[in-house]
Order: C-alpha cells, then structure tokens, then sequence
C-alpha cells in the first residue's frame, strides 16, 4: 500500500523533530496539504479527560488559543471528535462574523480503535470538505497516534 502524499509529509515532520516541539511541524503540513488557514493537534489525558494542546500552526487566531489549550471531552469540535471518536465538520458560513475559521473539520487520533486524541484545521473562506479529505485527514492522525500515545505513557 502506498502512503499518500499528506502521509509522507506527516511522516517526515516526526522523523526530523524531536523533544517537546516534535509535533509542532505536523499541523503545518497537514494545513499546506488542504490549503486551509490553521490547525490543531490535541493529546487526549485519560486520567481527568481532558484534551492537551500538543501544537498549533501560527495562523489560530489569538482569542482562540486560550480556550483551545486544554478541551473538556465533549466540549467544542476537539471535545465531540475525542469524545464520540468520529470526525465532526462544520460550516457556519451563513452565522459567523467573527472572521474566525468557517470551515472545520476534526478527526479523531485513533491507535488501533483507542483515541489518543484529536487533530483539526480550520479554513476562513468558504469550503466544503469532502469524505476522501476526511479520510486524509484521519491517515495523518494514524500517524500521529503512536507517537502521542507514547507521550502519554
């Protein structure tokens, strides 16, 4: 089976970091990939259930940030993603005037059928995200779960 081209760069990232900003390259990749504006990886802390902001692309607006760096299961995007274990996607193009993103999408980080926790993007404009970008999106989590369960051990 051959990796895709999103998988590869995910791949990559990990391999050429290390110590606490190894996944820091990761979000940026999977943004390129889509073309979308910001991303997020969250590690999923089994012990009070709760999500961990494991890293960022530098486009996540400021306001958002504080409220994004530690997720209550069930609570926002991440939260329902970790919680039920299925992607959730999101258009509020006919509601939102924050400028904030319009467009989401979040899969969840499964090892095996276990979620270790959640990655998303966020695109301004308007964009519909399809089932196979779902499914890119949740190859790349794959990827991410080994190394973000690790972390948690």
């Amino acid at each position: 089976m051959n990796a895709s081209p999103l998988v590869d760069a995910v791949c990559r990232t990990l391999s050429e970091d290390a110590g606490a900003g190894r996944f820091q390259g990761a979000p940026a990749a999977v943004v390129r990939h889509f073309g979308a504006d910001m991303g997020m990886i969250h590690r999923l802390n089994p012990a009070d259930q709760h999500l961990d902001l494991v890293a960022t692309t530098v486009r996540v607006p400021q306001p958002v940030l504080p409220a994004a760096r530690r997720i209550r299961l069930g609570k926002g995007i991440a939260g329902e993603t970790a919680l039920t274990g299925k992607p959730v996607s999101m258009c509020n193009l006919q509601t939102d005037t924050s400028g904030v993103a319009q467009g989401t999408l979040c899969v969840p980080v499964l090892q095996s059928e276990r979620v270790v926790g959640a990655l998303g993007i966020g695109v301004r404009g308007e964009r519909t995200l399809t089932e196979a970008e779902t499914e890119e999106l949740l190859a790349a989590g794959r990827v991410l779960a080994g190394p973000l369960a690790r972390e948690n051990a």
